[in-house]
């Protein structure tokens, strides 16, 4: 079997026969810049088949997982979503207006305001989460779970070892 990245490598071995040793990274970083897109495009097609953003579903998934009362500062959302606080202010008034969230003072501090997930959009979350890990597990269904596991140790250790060991 040989893919895409297999083709680009031996397009450099012909080219390049110096670089061969150094090649090496290519094997594994080319292909999660490969699945990467493709995860892209499968999240894209998820949330616009359901009339939402990806980034909107981040948001449903951030909240609902958060617990009861499924509510959020603004701040606490950005490391989740990797975004910008302007980026989530955008997110969050677009989501309010399709009834998604709503903003709720704090009881005790009226200068926080939290993001609240509605009646509707927590039902609507529920079903989501089922089809996006149906859809996840699709993508995965190549792989046996022993081989899954070790990929996902072996990417645990590049994320820990490049910082990325938080959402908050």
């Amino acid at each position: 079997m040989s893919d895409a990245v297999d083709a680009i490598i031996d397009q450099w071995r012909q080219e390049r026969p110096d670089l061969v040793p150094g090649l090496w990274p290519v094997e594994l970083l080319a292909r999660i810049q490969r699945m990467n897109r493709i995860l892209d495009k499968r999240l894209k097609a998820f949330a616009a088949e359901r009339d939402l953003e990806v980034g909107e579903v981040d948001i449903l998934f951030t909240l609902r997982r958060s617990g009861p009362p499924y509510a959020l500062t603004a701040g606490a959302l950005i490391p989740a979503a990797m975004v910008t606080s302007g980026a989530i202010t955008n997110r969050i008034d677009r989501m309010e207006a399709k009834g998604l969230v709503e903003r709720v003072r704090d009881g005790q501090d009226r200068r926080t305001v939290r993001i609240r997930l509605t009646e509707r959009s927590i039902a609507l979350t529920e079903s989501l989460v089922e089809d996006h890990l149906r859809q996840y597990a699709e993508l995965l269904a190549p792989l046996d779970p022993a081989t899954c596991a070790t990929v996902a140790e072996a990417l645990r250790t590049l994320l820990e070892a490049g910082g990325d060991t938080s959402i908050t």
